[in-house]
């Protein structure tokens, strides 16, 4: 019964749209083509730019790891470190704690946060699984997973644990990687960074008073900074009020915001996913047992979570935004120059071994 119990989904939020339609709430920055049919502007995809720029080794990584995974080279590899660097900067400035979470966590963990390792019929699912060894088998120690977010380490940092009243709400920020065993289809709009095995993330996390204007209104400053973030970053992007059909099952609310991909034009008019926040209610806080002592009795706190940035996608959307045909360089977005040494765009290279 209480395995039964435990697989319900959240309840679902009067303002989540019910179906598979979402609504648009707004948009940010101006379209970089308002007038596509009179407009001489070449849009290249991530994959062909860095090819250019010899930005990504793809071949490498199949060798290595397999599809699905890839190398950064040179100024890529300094952008993932500058957008990391300037998301933490903005959410810290907020407010927000810096965490360094652990990748790996127990599979139950992950379990009570809404990712199931495996499905009802025992098959594993997106989450990676660690092969345990007889000795641990023999002892009854909990299966370990590689987490795909550091949502999961950050809402089992207070597992079983009783939160005080005065510290709510509680606002994290974490930097981690991120393990996804699917990384969809293959074909041509899944090439490159758009979804892959591993990738770098900052996340927010938070835990509330259990009501919903205080829930409300952390889950509101989540979006605002990630409108921040991306904004200045000078990326046209839209936000997304998600449906019934695109809620996972932790989440009673959740809002996405999609950036513009030239190279996906043909698929969802150029837009691709790029953040997303959910509000949860105590659907992990009662499964992980986090509870908050508030007026002389123990209730479970809520939770919210966010991405402050996703890496590949977000550097993705940078190639093939700021592609110049002319000058084969990328523009460098000005708040993220400080973190690339100053440099304003990337451009051909000599061969260098």
């Amino acid at each position: 019964m209480e395995r039964l119990a435990l697989a319900i989904p959240n309840l679902t939020s009067e303002q989540t749209p019910r179906g598979a339609e979402p609504a648009v709430l707004s948009y940010i920055n101006d379209h970089p083509e308002p007038e596509p049919a009179v407009s001489d502007r070449v849009w290249r995809s991530h994959v062909h730019v860095g090819s250019e720029l010899g930005l990504f080794d793809f071949a490498a990584a199949a060798s290595s790891s397999g599809w699905g995974w890839y190398f950064l080279l040179d100024e890529a590899a300094q952008l993932e470190q500058a957008l990391v660097s300037f998301a933490l900067a903005t959410a810290t400035r907020a407010g927000w704690r810096q965490v360094s979470p652990p990748s790996v966590v127990y599979s139950h963990i992950a379990s009570a946060c809404g990712f199931q390792p495996r499905d009802t019929n025992g098959e594993p699912t997106q989450i990676y699984g660690i092969r345990q060894s007889s000795e641990d088998l023999a002892r009854g120690k909990p299966e370990l997973v590689l987490a795909g977010t550091a949502e999961i380490p950050l809402a089992g940092m207070k597992a079983d644990t009783v939160l005080d009243e005065s510290d709510m709400p509680m606002k994290r920020v974490a930097v981690s990687r991120c393990y996804r065993a699917e990384a969809g289809a293959r074909g041509s709009e899944t090439k490159g960074l758009y979804r892959v095995h591993e990738f770098t993330k900052v996340e927010m996390f938070a835990w509330t008073a259990p009501d919903q204007d205080s829930t409300e209104e952390i889950f509101d400053e989540m979006v605002d900074l990630q409108t921040e973030v991306l904004g200045s970053l000078g990326l046209h992007c839209r936000i997304l009020e998600m449906p019934t059909a695109d809620l996972g099952a932790s989440a009673t609310r959740k809002v996405d915001i999609e950036a513009f991909f030239p190279s996906r034009r043909e698929r969802n008019d150029g837009w691709g996913e790029v953040t997303s926040a959910s509000i949860c209610t105590d659907y992990q806080t009662r499964r992980l047992a986090t509870r908050l002592k508030a007026g002389g009795r123990l209730v479970y706190p809520w939770t919210v979570n966010g991405t402050a940035l996703a890496v590949p996608r977000v550097l993705a959307a940078i190639l093939e935004n700021g592609w110049d045909e002319r000058e084969k360089s990328v523009a460098i977005p000005e708040v993220l120059r400080p973190w690339m040494d100053g440099k304003e765009k990337i451009g051909p290279r000599r061969h260098l071994n």
